[in-house]
């Protein structure tokens, strides 16, 4: 069969915006390799993408929605994008117009970032994704492979439920990797199900950012600060504090400029925002001790660090416990890894997950401070026995 080739010069942004309000054309096949790059909100083409209904941050987001737009009843979309638009308040109105415009059919995942795309500097899971313009949602392949030979692919049908989970107002797409997780090891615990709102617990990304209150900022604590609290004061089940001689300060001035941005002292649960992708785990939760602080009054968590909370008061010492034993579970990490395939974790993915109750969560705080120092192995035989 004869095949003819157009190249076309043009703005695929803005040519679409013509083409697509006069309806000009739709493609039955559509294959995208496309840009990565933020689009400021003020630009031309975040306005353009805007008249056509499509609300997003960066132009692979765009270029896929766009697509789906120029595709005819039951036209096929294959994209190979990054895959930070499965998490995030940012993709939301993306993931919802995709959803909504298209079914998703098929989502492949590499195992292996460096080996995959070796050539390029990868600082995110990329996955390629098969949509079908105005086709009823079924069931979605999940297959894996190591690298781009494909040599080792293996594959899973998942209810599309499990893929998006009904409940979650998100949208945040769930991707678990074939090569190890069946049907079976994907279902969620039934007893985890309960929303950050039904155990009574915030989370809110700290809300020191430094450099905005450098002039407040102190290296050592002394008269008239309070504590400043960065990734580096947690270690593993200790709050190190202050530390003598380090890169970040350890204390910030409270004043009328600074007391909006503190917490009161007590007991708190924080997750690191970013983690490296050489550590085991992404999500790395610690408790606040806040007896390492002596008289201090009022604490400074900043920016890099999630906190967990009550209404922006501390947790009873039992449940910041248990939420930091549960965050660290090898079930939390799977789970967490199925919709996010980045080293960041956001305040939004951690209010998206599903906990323990909140008793249980507490008896799981109440064990771990009798227990003294926790393997990987004895949480999660706790948590299994848990939710059993």
């Amino acid at each position: 069969m004869g095949v003819t080739a157009h190249i076309s010069g043009e703005d695929f942004i803005s040519s679409s915006n013509q083409v697509l309000f006069h309806k000009a054309v739709e493609y039955t096949h559509a294959i995208l390799n496309p840009p990565y790059k933020k689009i400021n909100s003020q630009s031309a083409h975040r306005h353009e993408l805007r008249e056509l209904g499509i609300e997003t941050v960066n132009l692979y987001s765009a270029f896929v929605a766009l697509a789906v737009l120029h595709a005819a009843q039951g036209g096929q979309i294959v994209a190979i994008i990054p895959r930070s638009f499965c998490n995030g308040p940012y993709y939301r109105p993306f993931r919802e117009l995709i959803l909504r415009k298209a079914a998703l059919r098929h989502i492949h995942l590499f195992d292996s970032r460096t080996t995959a795309f070796k050539d390029d500097d990868v600082l995110q899971e990329n996955v390629i994704i098969r949509l079908e313009r105005g086709g009823i949602q079924g069931p979605v392949t999940i297959s894996t492979s190591t690298d781009d030979n494909l040599s080792d692919l293996e594959s899973h049908e998942y209810p599309f439920n499990q893929i998006v989970l009904p409940d979650d107002t998100e949208g945040f797409i769930h991707v678990p990797s074939a090569r190890d997780e069946d049907v079976a090891a994907f279902e969620t615990p039934a007893s985890l199900h309960h929303s950050l709102a039904d155990i009574g617990v915030n989370v809110s990304t700290g809300p020191v950012v430094d450099f905005r209150l450098k002039d407040y900022l102190r290296q050592m604590p002394g008269t008239g600060t309070v504590p400043l609290l960065y990734p580096g004061h947690f270690g593993i089940n200790r709050t190190e504090w202050p530390i003598a001689g380090g890169k970040k300060p350890n204390a910030i001035e409270r004043n009328n400029n600074t007391e909006k941005w503190l917490f009161p002292t007590g007991h708190y649960c924080v997750v690191r925002r970013f983690s490296s992708k050489e550590e085991k785990r992404r999500i790395v939760a610690s408790t606040v001790d806040p007896d390492v602080f002596g008289t201090a009054q009022a604490l400074g968590f900043e920016n890099h660090l999630n906190v967990f909370h009550e209404n922006r008061r501390g947790l009873s010492k039992e449940l910041a416990n248990g939420l930091a034993v549960f965050l660290n579970t090898t079930v939390v990490d799977k789970a967490f890894r199925r919709f996010n395939g980045h080293t960041q974790v956001n305040a939004t993915d951690l209010k998206t997950m599903k906990y323990p109750s909140r008793s249980a969560l507490i008896e799981l705080g109440k064990w771990a401070l009798k227990s003294g120092k926790l393997t990987q192995q004895m949480i999660d035989e706790r948590l299994g026995a848990l939710l059993a």
